[in-house]
């Protein structure tokens, strides 16, 4: 034995031992962030149209995988058992409960065949009620369903005159048949004002924040802040583009690296608790970023 190591070792451990003893908070934050960036990332998953005339490649799950991830965001679905079967090797799903849907519009060019070219967001509280307690149900028999996702959120507060009192029967419904299961909610950051979540704040469980205009990533970190000032101690989760839907164009490779850069700061030092990628069915269509994406989550 190379006694040199093994002294090393020794007083490694003992120091380790000691900083659980006095620092016990701060030994627990530090265990559970995540080792690899792949720990930390979800993606969003789902056949969805977004400006191309062609359905991806990519179905349910297979962006999440071909991330190198192991956590999805089911989304642009029905929330069936047959659904959940198909993501039932994923370690985690949430689901989507404000549900876009596809509406048949003609092609220019092939006249009479239809297709579903446009999105549809029916985000009233009655189809989020709803589908929460379809997901709350399913979540019973398949483990890995924990969470239900609630996108586009203050658009349709605002549009539909949603009050925190109804909103709260949303939250209700998501726990409804499991109580652990987590109600997700999305922010963008020019939502950011405090009074325009006076009461809504406590009726969500993870936030997740998005930056709409790539040109804005640069203030990602005043962002994060932000966020947390608005919703203390609820966990963040920084949401990531592949198109910048401003530009009808791929993010810029510059602002990607931009923000991926700082998703990997704050994940190692606690600041968010994780990242989403928009999304799989976006892949085949900006291949250079979400190849870029794919290559830096692995050697991170």
């Amino acid at each position: 034995m190379n006694t040199a190591i093994a002294r090393r070792d020794f007083i490694c451990g003992s120091v380790a031992a000691c900083a659980v003893t006095a620092f016990p908070g701060q030994a627990k934050s530090l265990s559970s962030r995540p080792r690899k960036m792949a720990d930390a990332g979800w993606c969003w998953d789902g056949q969805a149209i977004n400006g191309q005339w062609q359905l991806s490649i990519f179905g349910a799950g297979e962006g999440t995988k071909w991330f190198g991830l192991r956590k999805c965001c089911f989304m642009f679905h029905p929330n069936t058992p047959l659904a959940m079967e198909k993501l039932q090797d994923m370690e985690e799903v949430t689901c989507e409960i404000s549900k876009w849907e596809g509406q048949k519009v003609e092609h220019p060019q092939y006249k009479g065949l239809g297709a579903p070219m446009r999105m549809n967001h029916d985000g009233r509280i009655e189809r989020k009620c709803r589908e929460a307690e379809i997901v709350s149900q399913l979540s019973l028999k398949f483990a890995n369903v924990t969470g239900a996702f609630d996108d586009d959120l203050y658009g349709k507060i605002k549009a539909e005159h949603i009050t925190p009192a109804e909103y709260a029967t949303v939250t209700r419904a998501v726990k409804s048949a499991n109580p652990k299961l987590k109600h997700w909610g999305v922010v963008y950051s020019h939502e950011l004002k405090k009074e325009s979540w006076s009461g809504f704040s406590d009726l969500l469980d993870v936030v997740t924040l998005w930056v709409w205009a790539s040109k804005d990533l640069v203030n990602l970190d005043s962002y994060v802040e932000q966020c947390r000032e608005i919703f203390p101690g609820k966990p963040i989760n920084v949401g990531c583009y592949l198109r910048d839907f401003t530009l009808l164009d791929g993010v810029p490779m510059e602002m990607l690296k931009v923000q991926w850069e700082f998703v990997r700061k704050a994940l190692h030092n606690g600041t968010i608790q994780g990242y989403s990628i928009l999304g799989g069915f976006l892949i085949d269509m900006h291949p250079q970023q979400a190849m870029w994406v794919r290559d830096f989550i692995k050697a991170n």
